[in-house]
């Protein structure tokens, strides 16, 4: 339970089980404070008691705690102290990291980011991963993970902890991929530890979609905070936020935008379904619909379709305004039911954004009439790196909120 403002403890929070509690919490609270200021910003222990309400011994011991678990450091003199003798600001320990990993249809990707969530090495290898074993696929991202720490590590870094994120349905904490169609995985149990072997902190599991949601969210520039984010891949997935929070609802399963129907008389789909959304703004699809049939890599033939969308090719630009069309009604369908009126688009969708957008907000305006302004239509600025981020910034959440499991004691 977290503490209140005041941080003022019950007089019945006096056996050692309920003390240990208590500070638990008021370590994940100064923490969560000192990774909340702005990194102009340098809290000092003086200003972490008035904003806590903790007393300043109290303050200082926590403090202690923190810097000798590593998560934090001194910085310098903090001009806005108190009046006096300026005080020595605390902020994130920038030699603290954390990773993010991503299996996706077509690559395996590795980053770092700090605790701050500066991005401090970024790694993609392409590989076919349709249908591909389970075994094989974590054992060539095992070794790009290792590639990726090495790096950090050689710059005095310490990675605490990894997110993977999978375009599928998991069970999190069995670490099971429950559904991915577009991989040909079900019910797959991945070896998590193989992955990240060492790392304090483990490794976790996440939808792809809802990791890049909420690294959007993390972005925290005041824009709206109830939104959906759109991933475009092969796949399509979707992330829902709701008050700031991700609603993934009662099985963990909510936002498969890409598997809404958008027309019943349609393709099949690889999930067993006819005419999902899938299969008209799928990233295949969509190529399909240019006439750039699969021949080399994917981000070959992104770049090929790019070019013929710039020389007005007839044919690409009719597939990428289809898509736009029938992602604006999977959209209003979905708004309709989880009362969203703000969008934001990753993937594929983010790069073709510029020929895509025209006949999406003309489809918004159709089926959702008043719902979607142009500005509520937003696109993501992380490009590939968004699941990554987000899968990563999953293990500073875990940090801040439970700073005391890095401890020895």
């Amino acid at each position: 339970m977290a503490m209140r403002a005041s941080g003022m403890v019950p007089p019945a929070a006096s056996a050692p089980g309920s003390m240990m509690s208590v500070r638990r919490s008021n370590l994940a609270l100064v923490m969560s404070k000192v990774a909340e200021s702005s990194s102009d910003t340098h809290l000092t222990r003086a200003q972490l008691a008035s904003i806590t309400g903790l007393t300043k011994a109290s303050i200082s011991s926590l403090v202690l705690d923190l810097l000798n678990i590593g998560v934090i450091r001194e910085f310098g003199l903090n001009p806005r102290g108190d009046r006096g003798r300026p005080g020595v600001g605390l902020q994130l320990n920038p030699s603290q990291a954390v990773m993010g990993l991503e299996i996706n249809i077509d690559y395996i990707a590795a980053a770092v980011t700090d605790l701050s969530g500066t991005l401090l090495v970024h790694r993609t290898q392409e590989r076919n991963n349709r249908s591909s074993l389970s075994d094989p696929l974590l054992q060539d991202l095992a070794v790009l993970a290792a590639s990726v720490a090495s790096d950090v590590r050689a710059r005095q870094v310490r990675i605490l902890g990894a997110g993977l994120a999978v375009p599928g349905l998991i069970d999190a904490q069995r670490g099971v991929v429950m559904s991915a169609p577009n991989l040909g995985w079900k019910d797959v149990l991945l070896d998590l530890d193989a992955i990240g072997p060492g790392l304090p902190l483990g490794v976790t599991l996440h939808n792809e979609a809802n990791a890049s949601a909420l690294a959007h969210l993390r972005q925290g520039t005041g824009a709206a905070q109830d939104f959906l984010f759109i991933s475009g891949e092969v796949g399509i997935g979707g992330g829902l936020v709701v008050g700031s929070q991700l609603f993934t609802g009662p099985g963990g399963h909510a936002g498969e935008v890409g598997h809404v129907i958008v027309d019943p008389g349609g393709a099949d789909c690889s999930c067993g379904a006819t005419g999902c959304l899938e299969t008209i703004a799928g990233q295949d699809a969509i190529f399909a619909a240019a006439g750039l049939l699969p021949q080399t890599s994917h981000a070959d033939i992104m770049a090929e379709l790019l070019r013929e969308l710039a020389g007005g090719v007839k044919d690409a630009v009719y597939a990428v305004h289809r898509a736009g069309w029938y992602l604006g009604v999977a959209l209003a369908s979905t708004a309709k039911i989880v009362s969203v009126n703000s969008v934001v688009l990753g993937g594929h969708f983010a790069i073709l954004a510029p020929w895509l957008r025209s006949s999406l907000l003309t489809s918004l305006a159709r089926h959702a009439p008043g719902r979607f302004s142009p500005e509520q239509v937003e696109v993501s600025i992380f490009g590939k790196t968004a699941a990554l981020r987000g899968a990563a910034g999953s293990v500073v959440r875990a940090v801040v909120e439970a700073p005391h499991r890095l401890s020895d004691g």
